[in-house]
């Protein structure tokens, strides 16, 4: 296609270069774009791509400082010297006929191309040889030029090094990975020397020991009387014995007994006795049961029961001492069963009640009636005078009215049940009914008497005598086990009746398919009728008459509970209609009082989740069975008022709770409860002693929210701790004066020296006045 253009275009075109050409202006008529469009679509090519490219390399490597001192150095060359130093590509010349129509420009051939190249680049270096000569700062332009060009070959020959070593790193890297490392077989582990009991840290073990290896080692240790293995010996008989207690149930308790005299109760009956107290302490529904058990050893082992029975007297002062609550419920518990089973006599019962009911209380005459539901149907028995004076004493306190409305509701339903003969309170339920009254050993021990707990029974100690012992307790579990193995094949065949019963009744039930529903629809509903029968009804009085209507099965009293603080937290404001009826349902039942200790207790732990409405409707809820004494006071004990243990919600919730108990109490009275010494324990939390920190942070909040004045015992507590501060340093300084005779004269001179700083305060103080 080049050779089709006519020769006048080659000159023509090296006139008007992309230099020369104007550049096109925007508002160009649409007819000249349509035009350029045409001119490029047309079959004459722009030169091939590979010389473009060639020639920008070209124009690159040439350097630009000189063709900017052409430019400076001749500013009135003609037109076609500028486009020969441009070292930029040419474009198409836009060339304009007669007519004003463009032409399209022609191609050359790549010989005429080529010529022109050389020609230019030789025609660039003479005007830079001429333009050296005759400029004066040719010199300094050429060693800057030098300069620039030796830093760039130094730069470039620094990168290919850094290069080169990058490759060479790679490829040792992977010629390393590619070759596989022989590493050397470690030698196997000693195995681990035996487990001694030396090695055993801790007073009663410390560590989990399988019993195959617990077993193992016992048969390891050659000497049976060693130290070492009755240590062994006594680890087992603590675990075995644990166990068994822990597994007894009112069904296997005849399959427990033999395994439990297979044991050395003798050697571990403060074990036995220990794990019998635990356990009960930890369950206190299967109270019958382990009392149970205690009969059946007692039989056979009177001095352990008689041990149980002590360390339970001894644990039921302590409690009473310590108004522990709780523990004092377990307590009396066991002892009433214990009385139940004829292990321990009523006048144990009988004297217990007397002291409870001497000075009664709230909390003393609630234990004392749980203790006569427990064992009333015995002493009607055993001690019937004793209990109608028992019962002469609950009248007495009935008609003096100082006790709480809830606990004379409960020794009302006393009087209820001992006129219904303590039907449904059954002294022993039959099949705990295992010893008979003839076989039994009875204890008689009183308050009064000074009691040996013997809690060294409880720790190992080695016995010189240990291999005589245990062959003297075989021979006896021989004659005990022997003689109970006639009863075992009499009880055998009943067994076996028993099992066809059993199989019998299985195929029944197969037979009768029972279908469960795991979706809570029943719940559901429950919560419906609880929301609506709240909502509809007039008030509270009402409301509590429908609500007791509903029947609930056990374990739902909690829903009632939840509903009714639901409904209270969703209103706008709160409505006293809510507390009125908690305050009903706490009166009535003590398992609801229970129930809202609970929720109480949850919506505390759950405060920050509450918006502010719902936690000023639960903190008026609560604060309203707080003042009425529905709810008792010891629920404080939950909240800590420290500001580590308190966030903003929290300390809401607490603002509001005590304004509402200052306005329905008054500031006097409730500064009465709060300083009640029964309580103090409960309000330690609220009123902090520990550190003079939290002891400032919880007087500056209640003086914050306006209840200054019942933080004045706390006030007095700040002021004087200095001084209980250095009481209690001065025992110490007491004893040091004893050891050392110098150090007495020093405290003398000290003390003379503060007698006189009190006295020189005291005069400022008057002088002062």
């Amino acid at each position: 296609m080049a050779a089709s253009v006519s020769p006048a275009a080659s000159p023509h075109r090296r006139r008007h270069g992309h230099r020369d050409s104007p550049p096109r202006r925007r508002d160009e008529s649409p007819h000249r774009r349509r035009d350029h469009r045409k001119h490029r679509a047309s079959p004459s090519p722009s030169p091939p791509p590979s010389d473009r490219d060639a020639d920008r390399r070209r124009s690159r490597a040439s350097p630009p400082d000189h063709d900017r001192r052409l430019r400076d150095s001749k500013p009135s060359e003609s037109i076609g010297n500028r486009v020969n130093d441009d070292d930029r590509p040419a474009r198409r010349a836009r060339v304009s006929d007669g007519e004003g129509r463009r032409r399209p420009r022609a191609s050359d051939s790549d010989d005429e191309r080529d010529d022109r190249r050389r020609k230019r680049d030789r025609e660039r270096d003479r005007d830079s040889r001429r333009h050296r000569r005759r400029s004066p700062s040719s010199e300094s332009g050429s060693s800057s030029d030098d300069d620039r060009s030796r830093r760039h070959r130094r730069d470039e020959s620094s990168r290919r090094q850094k290069d080169q070593r990058r490759q060479d790193r790679d490829r040792d890297r992977v010629e390393r990975r590619s070759i596989p490392e022989k590493k050397e077989p470690t030698p196997p582990l000693p195995p681990p020397p035996p487990l001694l009991p030396e090695m055993i840290p801790g007073r009663t073990g410390g560590i989990y020991i399988p019993p195959f290896r617990m077993a193992q080692m016992m048969r390891e240790v050659e000497d049976k009387a060693s130290a070492e293995y009755q240590r062994l010996s006594w680890d087992a008989l603590k675990k075995s014995i644990n166990g068994l207690v822990n597994k007894v149930n009112a069904t296997n308790i005849k399959n427990i007994v033999p395994e439990l005299f297979a044991e050395n109760l003798v050697r571990g009956r403060g074990l036995f006795c220990q794990s019998c107290i635990k356990s009960q302490m930890a369950s206190p529904g299967f109270t019958d049961v382990f009392a149970a058990l205690v009969a059946v050893v007692n039989t056979k082992f009177p001095e352990i029961g008689r041990l149980l029975l002590v360390r339970v007297m001894l644990q039921l002062k302590r409690a009473y001492k310590r108004n522990d609550k709780p523990q004092l419920l377990a307590a009396t518990k066991f002892i009433a069963h214990l009385v139940n089973q004829v292990v321990a006599h009523e006048l144990v019962s009988l004297e217990l009640l007397t002291v409870l009911l001497e000075n009664p209380t709230d909390d003393s005459v609630e234990v004392a009636v749980g203790f006569v539901k427990e064992c009333g149907a015995m002493l009607q028995d055993l001690s019937p005078q004793g209990l109608h004076a028992i019962f002469e004493r609950f009248r007495g306190i009935l008609h003096e009215g100082e006790i709480d409305k809830r606990v004379q509701f409960l020794i009302e339903g006393l009087f209820a049940i001992r006129k219904a003969k303590f039907q449904g309170f059954p002294a022993i339920r039959p099949e705990l009914d295992l010893v008979e009254q003839e076989d039994q050993f009875t204890h008689e021990i009183s308050l009064e008497d000074d009691l040996d707990p013997e809690t060294n029974l409880n720790v190992f100690r080695a016995n010189p005598n240990f291999v005589e012992d245990e062959k003297a307790y075989e021979n006896l579990k021989r004659s005990i086990l022997g003689a109970e193995s006639s009863d075992d094949e009499e009880g055998s065949d009943d067994a076996s009746d028993e099992d066809a019963e059993e199989e019998s009744d299985d195929e029944e039930d197969e037979e009768q398919m029972e279908i469960r529903d795991q979706t809570e629809t029943n719940l559901i509903n429950l919560r419906r009728t609880i929301y609506l029968t709240i909502m509809s009804s007039v008030d509270f009085e009402e409301a509590g008459h429908k609500l007791l209507k509903i029947k609930l099965e056990p374990g739902q009293e909690m829903e009632l509970c939840i509903m009714l603080l639901e409904c209270c937290s969703q209103e706008r404001t709160y409505l006293r209609y809510y507390g009125l009826l908690g305050q009903r349902f706490c009166i009535i039942n003590k398992v609801h009082q229970e129930n809202f200790e609970k929720c109480f207790v949850q919506q505390y732990s759950m405060i920050h989740r509450l918006e502010t409405n719902k936690l000023r409707n639960v903190a008026k809820f609560f604060a309203h069975l707080l003042g009425t004494d529905a709810l008792p006071w010891h629920v404080l004990a939950y909240i800590r008022l420290t500001e580590e243990d308190t966030t903003s919600s929290s300390r809401i919730f607490i603002k509001i709770l005590f304004q509402e108990l200052s306005e329905h109490l008054g500031i006097r009275l409730l500064n009465e409860r709060l300083n009640d010494p029964n309580m103090q324990d409960s309000f330690d939390s609220i009123f902090p002693k520990d550190h003079p920190k939290n002891t400032r942070f919880s007087i500056n909040f209640f003086t914050s929210i306006g209840l200054g004045g019942i933080t004045e015992t706390l006030r007095e507590y700040l002021k004087n701790m200095p001084r209980l501060i250095m009481q209690q340093q001065k025992p110490a300084s007491s004893e040091s004066e004893s050891s050392d005779s110098g150090s007495g004269s020093d405290s003398s001179s000290s003390e003379s020296e503060s007698s006189s700083d009190e006295s020189d305060r005291k005069r400022s103080k008057r002088r002062k006045k």
